[in-house]
C-alpha cells in the first residue's frame, strides 16, 4: 500500500485525495506463473504493481511472443480491452510471486468523474503508455538487435536478472539463441 500512496503523493493528490483513491483498490498476491488477465476475455480490472514483474505476452502460431514486461511502481492493464471492453489480445503473467493493488473498471470510471485530480491522473497515464508504446515500436524498427540489447542493458539492467532468457529474447524481437550469441558478443 505505501508504494501506491507514495506513487499518488508523487502524482499531487492531497492526503484526502489519496485515501479516496486508496481505498477503491484492494490487495491481491499471485503467484509466480498465476494469469492477471488472459487473452480472449475482457480486462475490467487495472491494478499498481506493489512488488513483482509481470509479462504482458501473445501467441502467436503456436509461440509465446513477450510484448512487454512491468515491475514495481507500473500498471498492469489490458489498455485497449479495459478501455473498450473488448476481449483483450494478450495475456499478463506474474514471473515471481507477487503483490498487486487492484481497481475495477467501474470504480475506477466513478473516481474519474467524482475527483477530479484523478481525470488529470488517468490522462497522463494515458499519456505515459503512450510514450512508451512508441519508444517500443521505434526501437524495434530502427535498432539491431544488438543496439536493442544494449539499451535494456543501459536503461533497465535489473531486468536482465529478473527475467528469464526466452522472455528477454522475445522482448527483443530474437530468439533465445540469438540472443545468446549477442550476450557473448558484447561481453
Amino acid at each position: 500500500m505505501d508504494g501506491l500512496r507514495d506513487f499518488l503523493a508523487e502524482s499531487g493528490f492531497d492526503t484526502d485525495q489519496q485515501r479516496a483513491v486508496i481505498k477503491q483498490f484492494h490487495r491481491r498476491q499471485l503467484h509466480k506463473g498465476e494469469l492477471f488477465g488472459q487473452a480472449g476475455r475482457i480486462c475490467d480490472q487495472l491494478a499498481f504493481v506493489e512488488k513483482g514483474i509481470f509479462q504482458f505476452f501473445c501467441d502467436r502460431n503456436g509461440d509465446e511472443i513477450t510484448t512487454y514486461t512491468a515491475g514495481p511502481a507500473d500498471f498492469l492493464v489490458s489498455l485497449g480491452s479495459f478501455l473498450k471492453q473488448q476481449p483483450a489480445r494478450e495475456s499478463i503473467r506474474a514471473l515471481t510471486d507477487s503483490i498487486i493493488w487492484v481497481i475495477t473498471k467501474q470504480a475506477f470510471t466513478q473516481l474519474r468523474h467524482d475527483l477530479p485530480p484523478f481525470e488529470t491522473f488517468y490522462v497522463g497515464i494515458l499519456e505515459d503508455q503512450i510514450n512508451c508504446i512508441e519508444e517500443s515500436r521505434y526501437n524495434l524498427l530502427t535498432l539491431t538487435a544488438e543496439e536493442r540489447y544494449q539499451r535494456l542493458m543501459a536503461e533497465e539492467p535489473h531486468l536482465l536478472q529478473e527475467i528469464p532468457l526466452q522472455y528477454l529474447a522475445s522482448i527483443l524481437g530474437v530468439t533465445p539463441r540469438h540472443l545468446s550469441r549477442i550476450r557473448g558478443h558484447i561481453r
